[in-house]
């Protein structure tokens, strides 16, 4: 068995076909659930955006993997070994699928937010960020120790490389410097101009960091083409598991830090001092901020999913892709009660997530009429993007605001959106009965009564 999981690990890595007909196999393919209205249908699940279904494929890894758990860097035993080699391998297969350039480290964290925060810890003293308003709050919130300049929402691709190097231009003193962006956004789906905003950054002396959390499920990402200093996603984003993720990229200041975490594995020697204390030299490689026990399944399960991805091939996953957003796009589109949140318009080239509002709903009562009449899960709210979505629904970008829908009246609208989200492993029908049932939500009105319940609509029983 262990042969086979070492091939599993280094044969898997040549491309596929660049043609992806069909949807991949994913987890909950086959799931059913009740509808208040009566009977059972397959469950349509349209949140990729929050949480992707694991690949079957992973799963399946996972599975095969499963009986020859064994900790890491610990032990002499041949489960141990055999961990360590397959934990090492991971490392190596991620860097080949951000495309990363000689001398970057992979470190393996527990999910994006966890991966920004790294590198929070390891910012040199006076260093500014930069970070648009537009950005997730794992990308918003972590720079709590440095000087932050928030910069305004762009309308355009364009209007956001002037604007961060408007904002570069104006800082002092000249020091060193972060900006930090998005590859895609988890509201508008959006791709934004990362190379460009990279060039920006490196002419005035700055370093970037790529959040690639809802970018890479979807599109190829290269460190070295996007010639960003750092790339940081989540496995539950990615098809795997949740508990992992990942920060690539330079090793300068992840080397120059103190270690993120202090504990077993960061350490690589430790004696007591003569004084009482204790001397402690800190690895140099990627194990200084991998402190304790890893996630090693969730950290082969990242791996198995970005094989599964490079074999599908980008070019097909991309195009089917475009496929589905179309239709949702069309769909939508034909009725005009419904708006699509949009920072750079309908033209912008954009993975598969839309949010929209309705006009006459409550953002919360219609995603519960989608779950409990059509068994399709969508996610309702201001997706942890606070100030994009007050900015995109026309209120303040200061303006406090809740995850959810604290005062859910049905009929009442909201300063909150719906978001659809797919991806790989999307069937055509999910889609379609998506678009069907905004439809029919919107003509025929909901065929159930609801009711607020902790700040959320669920059906009245």
């Amino acid at each position: 068995m262990s042969a086979s999981l070492n091939a599993a690990a280094t044969a898997r890595t040549a491309p596929a076909e660049p043609v992806c007909a069909e949807p991949l196999p994913v987890l909950g393919r086959d799931v059913t659930v009740p509808l208040v209205t009566g009977g059972e249908v397959s469950y349509a699940a349209l949140d990729y955006a929050a949480s992707a279904p694991a690949l079957q494929r992973v799963w399946d890894d996972v599975a095969a993997y499963a009986p020859y758990y064994g900790s890491v860097h610990r032990g002499a035993g041949y489960l141990s070994q055999l961990s360590t080699d397959l934990f090492e391998q991971s490392r190596a297969t991620v860097a080949a699928f951000l495309g990363c350039r000689a001398g970057d480290q992979v470190v393996f964290t527990r999910s994006t937010t966890d991966s920004l925060n790294l590198l929070a810890a390891v910012l040199p003293a006076g260093c500014q960020v930069f970070v648009f308003e537009t950005e997730h709050h794992a990308s918003l919130l972590p720079w709590r120790d440095a000087q932050v300049t928030y910069l305004d929402a762009p309308r355009t691709p364009a209007q956001a490389v002037a604007t961060l190097e408007r904002g570069l231009a104006d800082r002092e003193p000249y020091g060193p410097a972060l900006v930090c962006v998005t590859g895609a956004s988890n509201v508008t789906g959006e791709l934004w101009p990362v190379k460009e905003l990279a060039a920006a950054a490196h002419a005035h002396g700055a370093r970037i960091v790529l959040d690639a959390a809802q970018l890479a499920p979807h599109h190829p990402v290269s460190v070295e083409e996007l010639d960003v200093d750092w790339v940081a996603f989540s496995g539950h984003k990615l098809y795997a598991p949740f508990g992992s993720g990942v920060l690539a990229g330079r090793a300068d200041w992840l080397q120059e830090a103190e270690p993120y975490l202090a504990g077993g594995g960061a350490s690589r020697t430790v004696a007591r001092r003569e004084d009482g204390g204790v001397e402690v030299a800190w690895h140099t490689t990627a194990a200084r901020h991998e402190a304790g026990s890893p996630n090693v399944i969730g950290v082969y399960a990242i791996a198995s999913a970005c094989r599964a991805l490079q074999e599908a091939g980008f070019d097909g996953l991309v195009a089917r892709e475009r496929h589905l957003i179309a239709k949702v796009r069309e769909g939508l589109a034909e009725v005009p009660q419904v708006r699509v949140l949009s920072l750079f318009g309908d033209e912008a080239p954009r993975v598969g997530v839309i949010s929209f509002v309705v006009d006459g709903w409550n953002s919360s009562h219609f995603a519960a009429a989608l779950s409990a009449e059509y068994g399709i899960g969508v996610r309702d709210g201001l997706f942890c993007a606070h100030p994009l979505v007050r900015t995109l629904l026309g209120g303040e970008p200061q303006e406090p605001g809740e995850c959810g829908a604290p005062e859910a009246v049905p009929g009442e609208r909201s300063l909150n959106a719906i978001r659809v989200s797919f991806g790989a492993g999307t069937p055509d029908e999910h889609v379609e009965r998506f678009v069907r049932a905004v439809r029919e939500l919107v003509t025929d009105g909901a065929k159930w009564q609801y009711r607020t319940e902790e700040g959320r609509c669920v059906p009245a029983v």
